[in-house]
């Protein structure tokens, strides 16, 4: 399958009218072909208002054809083999055995969400028949079923070329409620999102769906992303990146004749507690954990453990020193992009120039350029109180330790932090105590609440939650992994006194889909 630099809308191929560029190949330090053509008006116009005219077939398919079409485009990613792998390992610089449990994940994801679409419950089919002898007063007859909610905007992540992407999470989500979707690529890695863009492509025509069910667009520049979402064919938008760029997002959204809903994932730096019981037990180990998390990917993830607290004393200088030489024996790796090297090489300096702050170690830094080189700092739970600086995500492979006096202190640090994506208890039995006193404080700033691990690793799960309060995601009720990511495109809608021959099928008496209904709020199959 040959990479052409153009965009999908719908069946077609098109060379969009906007600026050419290249993707980058960050480990070599060079452009590779062929070039790209940034989208316009008219690719944006054209594949949203197809988007908008599949809507109606599309969420009329009954689950089962989705549940095949999803299955079909996790078959059509596999069957890209290796070179898919090798654009992606060009276009990143990351490894192949990271990419090729990527691209399991991803297909995973598409494979979970037919299992969802069978299984039935995300209808939420509720049934409250009609009770004409009821006194004082008959009750109607109420039925409810959740429906896909509108086309889509998703937009490709820069840390993810696959899992995160044009076939990711929220595209999977989004198609299993019913939803088209258009996807914004990320300039990353163009290249791998083309090759992916055409498997879904192909699996919308031997579907026999209609073209408009999925688009890609390809380019560089904000406006391209700011026309999508402003275009009134799209009813969501999925977003993974930057806190500026979600929060851009979110105005134009909110600024539209009809806004919609920007499901953003942006910023968290996933404190990590060390609890003095487990500290002073393994204060070594925790180290080597903290290490290897910190550097996985080069820090570029999003649950990476960008801030670790514990209380002051001789084990956390034990902590602190294994932390240190470990990560002093580390190379520089090669980051996803340049301008996150650039963005990531400026957060390390602030914190070298922030006098609150202490640098403890950094890695081995390289001569090549795109690396981004390890760096721990450390500083008091007082300043870090005092200095909001501090608390700021550092994209990459960086942390800070925070010393707290006691644990009435660690709680007021954690109360002190903005909304998280994770929070990670490390602790004994006997940390049981000062777990269930931070466990509140915790429970209204994350997402997901971690006991002995670390966060990097997002399970693909139905208990999985990967979102929490602002600003690590913009709506603190939905996650962007798990099944539950589904409820973010569909709204529920009621149907009174519907003659049983016009009621979907999800709500019916006769149940002909075999799903679970809650009927008089009592659950039945």
């Amino acid at each position: 399958m040959n990479i052409t630099g153009e965009s999908l809308i719908g069946a077609s191929s098109i060379k969009g009218g906007g600026a050419d560029f290249f993707a980058f190949d960050p480990t070599a330090g060079k452009d590779l072909e062929p070039a790209f053509h940034t989208a316009g008006k008219a690719e944006i116009d054209c594949a949203c208002e197809l988007a908008r005219i599949a809507f109606d077939p599309y969420r009329a398919t009954d689950p089962e054809t989705r549940a095949r079409f999803l299955e079909s485009i996790a078959r059509n990613i596999v069957e890209l083999g290796d070179p898919l792998i090798e654009r992606a390992m060009q276009e990143s610089g990351l490894p192949r055995a990271r990419l090729e449990g990527e691209r399991g994940r991803t297909v995973g994801q598409l494979k979970l969400f037919a299992e969802v679409l069978r299984e039935g419950s995300w209808q939420d089919a509720r049934i409250d028949p009609a009770m004409p002898e009821r006194q004082p007063l008959p009750r109607v007859d109420l039925r409810l079923r959740m429906i896909a909610l509108g086309p889509v905007a998703v937009f490709g992540a820069s840390n993810f070329p696959l899992a995160f992407s044009v076939a990711g999470g929220d595209t999977a989500a989004a198609l299993a409620a019913g939803c088209p979707v258009v996807v914004k690529v990320h300039p990353a890695h163009p290249g791998t999102s083309e090759l992916v863009g055409r498997a879904i492509q192909q699996a919308v025509a031997a579907a026999g769906l209609p073209e408009g069910v999925f688009s890609l667009l390809t380019g560089v520049g904000n406006q391209l992303g700011a026309e999508l979402v402003r275009h009134a064919a799209i009813q969501a938008v999925g977003f993974t990146g930057s806190r500026q760029g979600g929060l851009a997002l979110m105005a134009v959204a909110a600024a539209r004749p009809q806004p919609i809903p920007v499901y953003a994932e942006m910023s968290s730096i996933n404190p990590v507690f060390l609890l003095p019981q487990a500290l002073a037990e393994k204060a070594d180990a925790l180290a080597a954990g903290f290490v290897d998390s910190l550097l996985l990917g080069v820090g570029q993830f999003c649950t990476n453990p960008g801030l670790v607290l514990a209380l002051a004393g001789p084990d956390l200088d034990r902590f602190s020193a294994t932390a240190a030489e470990q990560l002093a024996q580390r190379h520089a790796g090669t980051m996803l992009s340049a301008g996150i090297q650039r963005a990531y090489e400026q957060g390390v300096g602030r914190l070298a120039g922030n006098p609150h702050a202490r640098q403890l170690s950094h890695g081995i830094a390289s001569d090549a350029g795109g690396k981004g080189v390890p760096a721990v700092f450390a500083a008091s739970a007082e300043d870090f109180l005092a200095d909001p600086q501090l608390s700021e995500e550092v994209f990459g492979p960086a942390s800070l330790l925070v010393a707290c006096k006691d644990v009435a202190q660690m709680r007021e640090v954690a109360e002190h932090l903005e909304g998280q994506l994770t929070a990670t208890l490390q602790m004994s039995d006997d940390d049981h105590a000062t777990a269930r006193e931070l466990l509140p404080v915790l429970e209204r700033k994350v997402g997901r609440i971690l006991a002995n691990g670390f966060p990097t690793g997002v399970e693909v799960s139905y208990s999985m939650v990967h979102g929490g309060p602002f600003p690590a995601t913009s709506d603190s009720r939905s996650t962007s992994v798990g099944t539950a990511a589904i409820q973010r495109f569909l709204r529920p809608v009621s149907y009174q006194n519907l003659p049983q021959a016009l009621l979907p099928a999800a709500i019916q008496d006769g149940n002909p889909l075999a799903i679970w209904q809650r009927i008089n709020g009592q659950l039945k199959k």
